[in-house]
């Protein structure tokens, strides 16, 4: 995907989204309103495996289904929203995975875009922000995938990240969507 002109992103990234099986269609959860209807028992841990009462849920199409359907509330908790009800989720760490990051161009005019576990596509940018937290003096890193969901990046794309990043001031700096994020010190 390196060499991608400005131009093109775009349909880089639709084509991206369309291997990844995504194509960006989900209900529109943030326009549902239902009633809280308690624990929906499902747990997505830390290594991105969905569980329904401690059983893992095994079929990735029914993953995904759920998966388009999660949203943060102001209260903070993620819940499973339908247009009647919305039940909590529990997670561990972030709700989805970045599994693979792609380039598109290169240096500060790159866009990088990295497709989760539940087959979503998203571009880094002012509006889809890469992060690092520091956890047990370690990187960890993740990327706004939907309004209050992220996904953290796992350690080969995050990799890849760095090896894409310049340094500025003793920090590693990866730009996307013409945006710069800083990955920690160089150090």
């Amino acid at each position: 995907m390196i060499g991608v002109s400005g131009a093109n992103v775009d349909a880089a990234l639709a084509a991206l989204a369309r291997a990844a099986d995504s194509g960006g269609r989900r209900p529109p959860v943030h326009l549902w309103n239902p009633p809280d209807c308690g624990e929906s028992h499902i747990e997505i841990r830390a290594d991105g495996s969905w569980w329904h009462e401690q059983v893992r849920i095994g079929r990735p199409s029914l993953v995904r289904l759920f998966a388009s359907i999660l949203r943060r509330d102001a209260d903070g908790r993620v819940y499973l929203v339908t247009p009647v009800e919305k039940m909590r989720v529990r997670i561990e760490d972030a709700p989805f995975v970045a599994i693979r990051a792609d380039r598109i161009g290169e240096g500060d005019a790159q866009t990088i875009a990295f497709t989760t576990n539940v087959g979503d596509v998203v571009a880094a940018s002012e509006e889809n922000p890469i992060r690092v937290a520091e956890v047990g003096g370690a990187p960890r890193p993740y990327v706004l995938v939907r309004p209050g969901l992220e996904a953290r990046i796992l350690r080969a794309p995050f990799y890849e990240m760095a090896n894409w990043s310049q340094l500025s001031e003793g920090r590693m700096r990866v730009f996307s969507g013409g945006v710069a994020f800083d990955l920690g010190s160089a150090e």
